[in-house]
């Protein structure tokens, strides 16, 4: 009867975090609901687990575009993830021909041309449908959360290192703009 009591004890006296900056992992906390999703990467049979993957980290979502007039935008998020990745940035891309047929290639096409073009290395995932009704599962989240979704290519939406959806940033905001970095910088 004695070892009963012990235990209770015990397990009593064991630490317990009051608060998440506490907590020695945070991989106890549910995956925030703007990450959890499982999508497959750019021309590629491999299945990413954006919480596992991301949770943690400053992420930019941006819908691209190859044949769009601000295809340009590549090079500067292609800059700022260079910049920013060692302090906790990632940006993340997700073609879309949803808006004036402008990403019409294969993803193996998107692929070597992101590449090619603009020396792209920051993650890129499947071609995606952005426009509701009929937005993916990620976009329908993300768009719902803003109140608005994207109304054109290299809509950026920005998400805090808790996965919380902080901005929402239309085609005309340059990867460079003082808005965008700024905001950027406040959260790394």
């Amino acid at each position: 009867m004695l070892r009963p009591a012990i235990l209770a004890i015990a397990v009593m006296l064991l630490p317990v975090p009051s608060s998440a900056d506490e907590r020695s992992s945070g991989l106890d906390q549910a995956c925030p609901e703007t990450l959890d999703f499982r999508i497959r990467g750019l021309a590629s049979d491999e299945i990413v687990d954006l919480c596992a993957s991301y949770r943690g980290k400053v992420v930019l979502i941006v819908n691209t575009a190859s044949k769009c007039g601000y295809t340009y935008q590549y090079e500067g998020l292609e800059e700022l993830y260079r910049q920013y990745r060692d302090r906790g940035l990632v940006v993340l891309g997700f073609p879309s021909n949803d808006f004036g047929g402008q990403e019409p290639g294969s993803e193996q096409k998107v692929q070597k041309f992101c590449r090619l073009t603009y020396s792209v290395q920051f993650p890129m995932f499947a071609k995606t449908r952005i426009r509701p009704p009929s937005s993916d599962p990620l976009y329908r989240k993300l768009g719902d959360l803003a109140g608005e979704y994207p109304a054109w290519n290299f809509h950026k939406y920005l998400l805090d290192r808790d996965g919380r959806l902080v901005g929402s940033f239309g085609s005309r905001v340059e990867p460079r703009s003082r808005q965008l970095v700024g905001s950027i910088e406040s959260l790394l």
